[in-house]
């Protein structure tokens, strides 16, 4: 016989209650719509009013009981003629007096008893039938959750119990007609009594079987036996079935014939030395392979020799020290709240966790509210250490802007911490952003400086720039120092000169010579945007500055270290980098300057997020505070980064800090606008515009007098009106349809909880969350 061929070795056990990771990653994520935490998400079923589902139970459950009590009522008395005729015909002739039902002996007795047993059943079962018992019980006992569901189930059954044996109660009640049916049956059958006679063993066992038949139903309402067992669900709610492969042991690994790679991811998830981080980076790697053949080979050679810590972040960090928020890695999403149960919301959002992603990020995001309403610590935090958790997997970069002191996580949750003014700061601002064009350096550095003044074209000031940095630059082979560069736009003929001098005489720099002509010719001349410029970069060029600007440059423009922020970062590198960068704000006396910093930053993303060619990863400019940053200009920019893989976040105190003009257009470039508490009406208006109106139906009731045209009538008006008060009117309903806003502006302002926000979403494949009221607090 041949030998069998090897066998692939068996994955490793599955399902490890004791490894969360491996359950993280088991748990289903279906597709949802926008806003909503994918995370063991189950769709809720279609809506129903409670209220009306209830009053419709009770209602149904009621009239039909009622309706049998009197009808058991009439029966019982004998009201009914011939009701007992039947019982006749279906028993001997000598058990009767003849032409009448009374009975003979006990037989005639005991057979009316029985029939009254089987009449009262045919009542009973008829009441049920015709009501709405069943689902009565379904919707009020069957849908609580153990321990309450067993004991209102044990609660009514021993009321029942109560009316079928009230003597065993101490009450003074007639029983139920059930033993006593029972009973005359038993002697009817046995031929008489002597059979209870012979000893208690048969009217023990009957009783018991009695007892047992009426406390059936009930346990099975209650079901009892999953309560004794302590299971907290009941029998027809049964987990799903377990899946034949986990995703713990790397099933699509050991598809593609991968085996010794799966196994040593399985050994490390199972084994504790896998995090959620990793999981999601080599998930991630893994589907970046499909469709090639030689990757997946790469990819396997490469978890073979590193294990979990492949295609780790050039940090090496592969998680961070301190959590704030819920993440789910395997798709980007971060929690930040639940949605309110609340009528204002659609019926399917109603209690459902709320997240954000990428996917809505990139149609960049507003939050207005006021100092204290939680914009920074309950969204910019949560949503900036997602950001920071995806650049460890690879796919986002981040770039933080905030106030100093600001709590957006710890210094080692980012690759780069930039403190203008403290000396103690290991890294600069590059202010033309790493980028190597002078137009292009000119274009976002006038936008920082002079973007917000309404008279100084910024155009005219980004070809002011680029006529002093294409000479220096050419001169060089770097761009001038915040001080030189201050000196060449307030027109110094020392630093012009010297500019000229370096460039030299000959013809290589004969553009370059022209350049500065042309500068000289426009200096001093009306709307020359040059002292503009060198007064807002006079801001920057303070001795608490030094050399965080220069790139390394000295302040003497030599090529010397700098004591503070020696290694400059450029904006340049979050477009091919997975970085993680917190830029604090000074405040207080360089409050103009931080100013200017954020606006200049806000320019430089757009500008370098917008033309990057790779855009593997996402990336996002989160600004704290975005008062007085935005401009013309780059509110059209923010619009343009939808396309580029890349959004800002965005939070302002109160629309007011920014101009009337761009308040529109604002709220119209973002996708994702959201309303903390305390905004004004003011700032509530824009929101109102904004989300626009839907259509509702409204009910409008009106009342009319009744005028009576009949004596008798106009008498038992007047009478009513003198007892109640009240003229004798009837109600006009009109139903109809109508266009209203989705949250008006005095909503807005009065109606927000505290710890709540509202919030719409616009995902960038075009799939739209409308307005809705989230509790932030969880």
């Amino acid at each position: 016989m041949p030998r069998r061929a090897p066998e692939a070795s068996a994955p490793p056990e599955s399902a490890n209650p004791s490894s969360p990771v491996a359950g993280w990653l088991a748990t289903p994520r279906p597709e949802a719509e926008p806003g909503i935490w994918r995370f063991g998400y189950r769709p809720k079923g279609p809506e129903q009013d409670d209220g009306e589902v209830k009053r419709r139970l009770v209602i149904g459950l009621l009239i039909p009981t009622f309706l049998g009590l009197v009808l058991w009522a009439v029966l019982s008395s004998g009201s009914v003629p011939y009701l007992w005729l039947p019982v006749k015909l279906f028993t001997p002739e000598e058990w009767w007096y003849s032409g009448t039902v009374a009975p003979r002996g006990w037989q005639g007795q005991e057979a009316l008893s029985v029939y009254g047993g089987v009449a009262f059943g045919l009542v009973v079962a008829a009441a049920v039938r015709l009501s709405t018992w069943s689902e009565a019980v379904r919707y009020f006992v069957m849908r609580r959750p153990q321990p309450s569901r067993a004991l209102i189930a044990a609660v009514a059954a021993t009321g029942v119990l109560a009316l079928v044996w009230p003597e065993a109660f101490g009450l003074g009640l007639d029983p139920l007609p059930v033993v006593g049916p029972v009973l005359s049956l038993v002697a009817l059958i046995s031929g008489g009594y002597e059979v209870f006679m012979s000893g208690p063993v048969l009217t023990y066992v009957v009783y018991a079987l009695i007892t047992l038949a009426v406390l059936w139903p009930f346990a099975r309402i209650g079901a009892w036996w999953t309560a004794l067992r302590g299971g907290r669900k009941p029998r027809a709610v049964q987990p799903p079935p377990r899946p034949a492969a986990a995703p713990a042991t790397w099933p699509e690994l050991r598809a593609a014939g991968h085996h010794k790679a799966a196994d040593l991811l399985a050994a490390e998830l199972l084994g504790g030395r896998m995090n959620d981080v990793d999981c999601a980076r080599v998930t991630h790697a893994w589907a970046a392979t499909a469709g090639d053949p030689g990757a997946r080979a790469a990819f396997a050679d490469t978890v073979v020799r590193h294990g979990a810590a492949a295609w780790a972040h050039p940090s090496g960090s592969r998680d961070l020290s301190a959590r704030s928020a819920a993440h789910d890695l395997l798709v980007d999403q971060v929690r930040i709240g639940r949605i309110a149960e609340n009528d204002r919301n659609p019926y399917k959002f109603r209690g459902v966790q709320a997240a954000l992603d990428p996917a809505v990020l990139g149609t960049s995001l507003l939050a207005v509210g006021p100092s204290g309403a939680g914009k920074t610590e309950r969204l910019v935090r949560p949503v900036t250490e997602a950001l920071a958790l995806q650049a460890l997997t690879g796919r986002a970069a981040v770039v933080a802007v905030c106030a100093a002191g600001t709590r957006l996580g710890p210094d080692d949750a980012y690759d780069v911490v930039i403190r203008p003014g403290d000396p103690d700061s290991a890294y600069g601002l590059d202010l033309y952003a790493g980028c190597a064009d002078p137009d292009e350096a000119a274009g976002f550095l006038a936008e920082g400086l002079v973007g917000d003044l309404d008279g100084v074209d910024a155009r005219r000031a980004a070809t002011a720039l680029a006529q002093l940095l294409g000479p220096y630059r050419a001169a060089h082979g770097r761009f001038p120092a915040v001080r030189v560069l201050r000196a060449l736009l307030e027109g110094e003929p020392a630093a012009l000169d010297a500019l000229r001098a370096e460039l030299g005489t000959g013809a290589a720099h004969a553009e370059m010579h022209r350049e500065l002509d042309a500068r000289a010719r426009q200096s001093g001349t009306p709307g020359d945007p040059c002292p503009a410029l060198a007064e807002r970069l006079s801001l920057l060029d303070r001795p608490a500055f030094a050399g965080f600007f220069d790139g390394g440059e000295g302040a003497d423009g030599g090529t010397g270290a700098s004591a503070a922020g020696e290694r400059p970062f450029g904006m340049q590198a979050v477009a091919h980098h997975p970085l993680r960068v917190r830029v604090d704000l000074p405040e207080r006396a360089h409050e103009e300057a931080g100013r200017l910093l954020a606006r200049l930053l806000l320019a430089q993303f757009c500008h370098i997020a917008r033309d990057r060619s790779d855009r593997t990863h996402f990336a996002c400019l989160v600004l704290d505070d975005a008062a007085r940053t935005l401009t013309a200009e780059s509110v059209t920019a923010v619009q343009r980064l939808r396309s580029a893989h890349a959004g800002v976040v965005l939070g302002l105190r109160t629309v007011g800090d920014v101009p009337e003009s761009l308040q529109g257009p604002l709220y119209a470039a973002v996708g994702c606008r959201m309303a903390f508490p305390g905004v004004t009406t003011w700032d509530g208006r824009r929101f109102a515009e904004a989300w626009g109106t839907e259509r509702v139906e409204t009910r409008e009731v009106a009342q009319h007098t009744v005028y009576a045209d009949q004596p008798m009538a106009r008498a038992l008006h007047a009478l009513r009106k003198l007892v109640t008060g009240k003229a004798v009117t009837t109600d006009a309903v009109t139903v109809r349809e109508v266009e209203r806003e989705r949250w008006s502006a005095s909503d807005l302002a009065h109606s927000v909880p505290p710890g709540h926000a509202v919030l719409s979403l616009t995902t960038v494949g075009g799939d739209l969350a409308p307005p809705l009221l989230v509790d932030l607090r969880g």
